[in-house]
């Protein structure tokens, strides 16, 4: 059986490993106060950011969905790897030598290995580089041909790490193989497939490849252009469902353009491999496309969180299309996910029916330029389409044509503008404006996704207070130490807030803890309840109500305040208690319970002295 990490070597990846970079590059991260940056989470569908990362102390949690942790965690969820998964991702990117502990385990039994992702990962890479060597090989002529007849010589097809998959049934499997990859990992990853003679062989042929890449820029499969008549596939093929590879959530272009999406607030969505080649040759950066399947909802989410679509951030969406009827149709569709995105979406048409890459090949890289550049809003271009079908010169026409257009008119997300496009509508039909009008409201439906969130109701001062004593204790324990260690679970009101404290105490408590995502891991794991598992991480990056640096000062202020919460109460149970007693009946409790009283009363004055200057 095979051994662990050393628990000393998780911490040190923990500690080398800015959570703030792992992030960034699956979300788009902006400053939100305090040290915090906020971006959309890429857990569940947001408009608003409230996805938020604390560098300072290397976690993450969102308000939204109550995921929550630190970079270990992220990449377990984001990218769905198990924990010694995340831990080898993580110490490859630091440089650390991960050892692991045999203790335990028999001597005799078989070192740890990698987790599957990885190995797939590695596999992936060392086939992207076979691929890449064989491209300059005699037998890659007819590949090198047609990048060179597209406009892409050798530099381009060396920046996009293009290459070709050999004449032979299984050159590929017996070079990973010799690098020490099993059969069950190619097969996994799908870089081989059995044969029906029951041998292994390539899954690609004869072909150019690109090598498709995740976020991060692994190579996670391949797409392939069939190059040679004989060749009875397909025209593309990519590789099959992995667990790296999921062709709904993949963009090819991806690792090149994520920056620059960022950077400029837009994406370019293209058709091909070649097309965004040729739009990142010339000069428009931002260009992807999917891999073996339409543009969907999945692919929406990937850019809502690159380009921060938010209801603060627009981004902006640009769909080039053919201008053909299969091209028209994929517009029409983009239509009905546009209501996906809060920010604007474009379609810009290709002269003359040419792809991106033919536009470059004939007119140059300023034509793609401008091909961009004179991009329409796609409710326009959807409503121009369908009046299009109908003869506008008889009523029967004018009014069937109204009935298709109003729901796309009813259906733009911006309600302000919804008024003006049915005056356009009324116009580019010849007809009264009160029809159409009449004919959008009809169509219009209330959205769910514009409907207020029900409110929470408003914490009472002495949670909040509760709320600000965790928070110190899980962002500064060194600087809450002591102090907060003195104060047990019964000083908290609220249930979920005692199992915290509890879990501080298991975890050893904040005099023992040095800060960071290690002790924040160590207290969620200690919680009993998941509630409080994901409490602990919201506590973890909420700021806390303080201008400037928490300081002994405040957090003093902070303790006192908590113990005044829980000494009133204290006070107030005994005021009832005593209310109750005959004193001449019971002389002797009546007088200890007195005395409690009087005790915690001349306590609380003292704590309210020292708490004040208010939260």
């Amino acid at each position: 059986m095979a051994g662990r990490v050393k628990d000393e070597d998780i911490a040190l990846v923990r500690d080398r490993t800015s959570i703030a970079d792992i992030i960034n590059e699956t979300v788009t991260l902006r400053s939100a106060g305090g040290g915090n940056l906020k971006g959309l989470c890429p857990f569940h569908d947001e408009k608003t950011p409230s996805f938020t990362v604390s560098p300072a102390r290397n976690v993450y949690f969102c308000h939204g969905c109550g995921a929550g942790g630190d970079a270990i965690k992220f990449l377990m969820d984001a990218e769905h790897l198990t924990f010694i998964e995340s831990v080898e991702r993580l110490a490859g990117r630091a440089g650390i030598q991960l050892r692991y502990d045999e203790s335990g385990f028999k001597n005799d039994g078989p070192r740890q290995q990698p987790g599957q992702k990885q190995r797939l990962i590695a596999a992936h890479a060392a086939a992207a580089e076979f691929y890449q060597e064989q491209l300059t090989t005699p037998g890659a002529r007819k590949a090198r041909e047609f990048l060179a007849q597209r406009g892409f010589g050798r530099d381009a097809a060396e920046r996009y790490a293009c290459g070709f998959a050999p004449d032979g049934w299984d050159l590929l499997t017996k070079h990973l193989r010799q690098r020490g990859f099993t059969a069950e990992e190619l097969t996994a990853g799908g870089l081989a497939k059995p044969a029906r003679s029951g041998s292994l062989i390539d899954r690609f042929r004869r072909r150019l490849l690109w090598p498709i890449r995740d976020l991060t820029g692994d190579v996670i499969g391949f797409g392939a252009r069939k190059l040679f008549d004989d060749d009875d596939g397909p025209k593309y093929l990519n590789t099959p469902e992995s667990p790296l590879y999921k062709k709904s959530h993949v963009l090819y272009g991806i690792d090149h353009a994520k920056r620059e999406m960022a950077k400029q607030g837009r994406a370019v969505i293209v058709e091909g491999y070649t097309d965004v080649m040729a739009c990142h040759e010339a000069g428009e950066p931002t260009a992807v496309a999917t891999c073996g399947t339409s543009f969907g909802i999945d692919h929406i989410g990937v850019l809502r969180r690159l380009l921060m679509d938010s209801d603060s951030f627009t981004g902006e969406i640009i769909y080039t299309f053919d201008g053909d009827a299969a091209g028209q149709k994929a517009a029409l569709r983009a239509f009905e996910e546009d209501q996906r995105f809060v920010g604007r979406t474009f379609i810009a048409v290709s002269p003359d029916n040419m792809d991106p890459c033919e536009l470059r090949l004939a007119r140059g890289d300023l034509a793609v330029r401008d091909m961009i550049a004179s991009r329409e809003p796609l409710v326009d271009f959807a409503l121009r389409q369908t009046l299009a079908r109908f003869d506008l010169d008889t009523v029967e026409g004018r009014v069937e044509a109204m009935r298709r257009a109003a729901p796309l008119v009813a259906k733009i997300k911006d309600r302000e503008k919804r008024p003006e496009y049915a005056r356009k509508l009324a116009g580019d039909l010849g007809m009264d404006l009160e029809p159409v009008q009449r004919a959008v409201a009809s169509a219009s439906s209330p959205e769910s996704s514009g409907a207020p969130a029900p409110r929470r109701p408003v914490d009472s001062p002495q949670r909040l207070v509760e709320r600000e004593a965790l928070k110190l204790a899980l962002q500064h324990p060194v600087l809450a130490g002591p102090m907060f260690d003195a104060l047990g679970p019964e000083t908290y009101g609220d249930e979920v807030f005692q199992g915290i404290r509890k879990a501080i105490a298991v975890a050893g408590g904040t005099t023992t803890a040095t800060g960071g995502a290690g002790w924040i891991e160590s207290v969620r794991d200690a919680c009993d309840d998941l509630g409080g598992k994901a409490l602990v991480g919201e506590l973890a990056v909420v700021p806390l109500h303080v201008d400037g640096e928490a300081d002994l000062r405040y957090v003093q202020v902070t303790l006192a305040r908590l113990q005044v919460g829980a000494v009133t109460t204290r006070i107030k149970e005994l005021k009832s208690k005593v209310q109750r007693i005959n004193p001449v009946a019971h002389k002797d409790e009546y007088l200890a319970l007195a005395g409690e009283l009087f005790s915690l009363e001349q306590h609380a004055r003292a704590l309210r002295d020292q708490a004040a200057g208010g939260l």
